[in-house]
């Protein structure tokens, strides 16, 4: 998303968030504050089950909400502000991830995020049938799903993330990610089916 050219007078500003940011861009700090409430916890559950890092996760959270103050001058609400942030969200999560080649063990705490509410990771799976060892509890089934989307490559957890975690769609997930909506269809295609062999064996994924 553009944030330099001034925007039009003319412009309408349909969604509540971007006319949120063009308050703050006219220096309503109160506005900013309210995007802050709104955006905090989703970008922040966001970048942790990207990364894997609490700690890494809270710093890079400041990092967003920074670059989006810093470019209240330039901002030009040509679409969601929801697809801007997350744009810079998956940005500092490639960056982070690139930077960290070995393999961690991710112990990921349940909380809210985004549409789907509180451990949106459990939204990837109906509830599991009987198993050999039994009837398996929905903390055990959501920490085989962290564990099975953390495998997934950097394109395909993002993608799952954006879409299971936030609710979002092919084309907003498109323009966060620089790709197309099919290309995003076909990257969750391929997370579903890598997702599918990994948890086949305990339960069954959407």
């Amino acid at each position: 998303m553009a944030t330099t050219d001034t925007p039009s007078k003319e412009t309408p500003v349909l969604d509540p968030d971007a006319r949120l940011m063009v308050q703050v861009k006219q220096g309503d700090e109160s506005a900013f504050e309210e995007l802050v409430e709104k955006y905090q916890n989703r970008v922040l559950s966001v970048l942790y089950n990207a990364i894997g890092s609490h700690e890494e996760a809270e710093d890079l959270t400041q990092d967003v909400f920074l670059r989006v103050y810093r470019a209240r001058h330039g901002y030009q609400p040509t679409a969601k502000f929801s697809t801007w942030i997350f744009t810079i969200t998956n940005n500092l999560a490639m960056n982070a991830r690139r930077k960290r080649k070995w393999r961690r063990t991710v112990t990921i705490e349940g909380r809210d995020s985004g549409p789907l509410g509180a451990r949106p990771e459990e939204q990837l799976v109906q509830e599991p049938g009987p198993t050999a060892s039994g009837q398996l509890q929905s903390g055990e089934v959501a920490e085989m799903v962290r564990k099975a989307v953390d495998k997934l490559d950097d394109r395909q957890k993002m993608a799952v993330l954006l879409s299971k975690f936030e609710d979002l769609g092919y084309a907003d997930i498109a323009n966060i990610m620089g790709t197309t909506p099919t290309a995003v269809k076909s990257l969750l295609s391929r997370a579903r089916t890598n997702l599918r062999e990994m948890l086949e064996p305990y339960l069954d994924v959407i």
